[in-house]
């Protein structure tokens, strides 16, 4: 059954207007697209004919990386499909792919052919390596870009391999947040010079990037302690009041107890005498103080440290999994998490005052929309007419 809503061109949000062209890509692209199309800017994506085999089959409506835009599913390899995203291209404020270097040129949809056809789109390219550098042609993952960007050094425990943290930092945070920004940032530059430009979004360098505020440390070390050994500083969990702990119910609480104020309400609460625990950035005694507050935590369990606990300024959470995040009181009553089809997801962020975004579509694949639809913000309907007898859709897709 074909999806016959259109959903594109009454779009609302900050970024209604903005028209944004995507190639099929996995991860970090489509996030960035699903950043931009969630605050209101309608865009569309370019299916492959042959979907990409991640291993994992899944309906399309349970990704939500794709939502709140519609699909078209092309053959790259014909030039009448080139041809049409071309058209495309020449109302957009914004072009997203991923391949490798070289390989949208080699389709015939590299920036110079786009910015002929439209000399004020912003072209977004995301990479892992970026387009230029040794390792530019190299494969890689989430994981080898910020191993050398220094961050999966610095995440960890003391005397302990390094933790991989989900592919937040690296695909999602130096990715993502860094093409959607670039973007942006393009396109606000070209309402003033008339002029678009390619933003070379490399998951390296905005993982680095996330990196700023420890780099720095890293280089006052002299005057703050900072070492870049995992697990021995305030912020990485080497410190007792930044840390977490187990009940007794073997659920985890969360403690960030860092200024002096919270740390002394923090042993109150616990019904620590400050005098075992000594000077709070006092290194030295970390992980005996961690171990006073652990068997403290231990003898109660989360929900009864969550009754004392939370809402005081311990600077306390539980930590929640997959299924109780949506339900905690504080999500519930800022709708931080959303139901689309019997599909929890986050909602879109940040929020706005005066032009609020509308609520996120459920992601529909190319096979379930009729190209009329997709294509109604792009092309008049004689225009998509037109690429229908080249042969360009499924004739199930009606």
């Amino acid at each position: 059954m074909s999806d016959t809503r259109d959903n594109t061109t009454t779009r609302k949000g900050p970024l209604a207007g903005i028209k944004v062209v995507e190639l099929e890509g996995i991860g970090p692209a489509p996030m960035a697209a699903m950043l931009l199309a969630d605050l209101g800017a309608t865009v569309i994506r370019i299916e492959r004919k042959q979907p990409v085999d991640l291993g994992v089959a899944r309906p399309a409506r349970f990704n939500p990386l794709l939502r709140n835009r519609s699909s078209i599913a092309l053959d790259l390899k014909q030039p009448a499909a080139i041809e049409l995203v071309l058209q495309l291209v020449t109302t957009a404020d914004a072009f997203i792919e991923s391949f490798r270097p070289g390989v949208a040129e080699r389709l015939g949809l590299g920036p110079d052919v786009c910015q002929t056809r439209n000399p004020r789109l912003v072209y977004g390219r995301m990479t892992g390596w970026g387009q230029t550098g040794p390792l530019a042609q190299a494969a890689a993952h989430d994981i080898n870009y910020i191993a050398i960007s220094g961050a999966l050094n610095a995440i960890g425990r003391k005397d302990q391999a390094p933790v991989t943290p989900l592919n937040l930092v690296g695909d999602f945070g130096g990715g993502s947040l860094y093409l959607a920004m670039g973007l942006l940032a393009g396109i606000i530059e070209a309402k003033t010079s008339g002029r678009g430009q390619v933003v070379d979004a490399a998951i390296v360098d905005g993982a680095a990037s996330l990196m700023t505020f420890f780099y720095g440390l890293y280089a006052g070390r002299e005057f703050t302690d900072y070492t870049p050994e995992r697990g021995s500083n305030v912020s990485d969990g080497g410190a007792y009041f930044n840390d977490t702990y187990e009940c007794r119910d073997g659920k985890y609480i969360a403690i960030g107890a860092f200024e002096g104020k919270f740390h002394t309400q923090l042993l109150e609460r616990l019904e620590i005498d400050p005098a075992q625990i000594g000077r709070q950035m006092d290194k030295a005694n970390w992980q005996r103080n961690k171990a006073i507050v652990a068997a403290k935590i231990k003898t109660r369990t989360r929900a009864e440290w969550t009754a004392l606990l939370e809402g005081t300024d311990v600077c306390f959470a539980p930590v929640l999994d997959l299924n109780e995040a949506p339900q905690h009181p504080h999500n519930v009553a800022r709708n931080t998490f959303i139901d689309i089809e019997g599909v929890v997801q986050p909602a879109p962020a940040p929020r706005f005052s005066r032009t609020a975004p509308e609520m996120p579509t459920a992601p529909r694949a190319a096979a379930e929309i009729a190209p009329e639809t997709a294509l109604a913000a792009w092309l008049k309907p004689d225009e998509i007419a037109h690429w229908r007898a080249a042969g360009l859709f499924d004739a199930t897709v009606a």
